[in-house]
């Protein structure tokens, strides 16, 4: 795998691409320093049919940022995978509006790069969906399906479905329906919700509040899920 390392700082740059070169699935790493330079290297690479798979890319940089030189690369017919690498968190919400796959703070730590580097190189099946549900519909007995499903909500001990097509109420804890369905994408945010991460629309992030949108509704998420929410979100593969 051919990787393309942009950082405007040379020490940040420097001990990135000594990072990567250690990874024996990355068979060359390009620097630059800017994002012009990166545009040309990107050209070059894709004159010369050796295109780059992966970019790790710096967000504040004078002239081309990495925010605008993400989007651009999101323009590319077969766009590289795109991994944020910056000191400031914040960024988070642009890396997620561009699709990239990963988001690393820095320092990097070779292990959470390691994982990185695993994530885009793995193609890995997305696992299949667990088993329906049975909910009472005026007396008819219908199978939900995890994949329907928006988000969930804690109501003592039922639990709401919300779904396209309406609302079901069930007699199942939340805890019981988070175990059942986590493989199908159905991930705790706050002690009365889950989501379909596959149906999240926005990641808000307002004075250290974070909220969800899903299927139009917005639902806040604890602060000891916020981390993991975003990394997963960044990590996700959407078309």
């Amino acid at each position: 795998m051919r990787v393309l390392a942009v950082d405007d700082e040379a020490p940040a740059l420097d001990d990135l691409v000594y990072l990567l070169r250690s990874d024996p699935r990355i068979s060359e790493v390009s620097g630059v320093r800017d994002g012009a330079a990166a545009l040309r290297a990107l050209d070059r690479a894709l004159a010369a049919d050796r295109p780059f798979a992966a970019v790790f890319l710096d967000v504040r940089m004078p002239g081309l940022d990495g925010i605008v030189l993400g989007r651009l690369l999101a323009q590319f017919a077969a766009p590289p995978r795109l991994v944020y690498v910056t000191a400031h968190e914040e960024h988070a919400v642009h890396a997620f509006e561009v699709q990239a796959a990963d988001y690393l703070l820095k320092p990097v730590r070779p292990e959470r790069l390691a994982e990185t580097v695993r994530r885009i190189t793995d193609d890995t099946a997305p696992p299949p969906d667990p088993e329906p549900l049975a909910v009472e519909l005026s007396g008819v007995t219908r199978f939900v399906q995890p994949g329907e499903v928006h988000y969930i909500e804690a109501q003592g001990d039922y639990a709401r479905l919300h779904t396209a097509s309406g609302s079901h109420l069930v007699r199942i804890p939340l805890a019981a329906l988070e175990d059942r369905w986590r493989q199908a994408g159905l991930v705790r945010i706050h002690r009365s919700h889950l989501v379909a991460v596959r149906h999240i629309t926005e990641l808000r992030l307002d004075s250290g509040r974070c909220t969800v949108v899903v299927a139009g509704a917005e639902l806040p998420v604890s602060r000891r899920h916020t981390r993991e929410l975003r990394d997963l979100l960044l990590r996700r593969d959407r078309p």
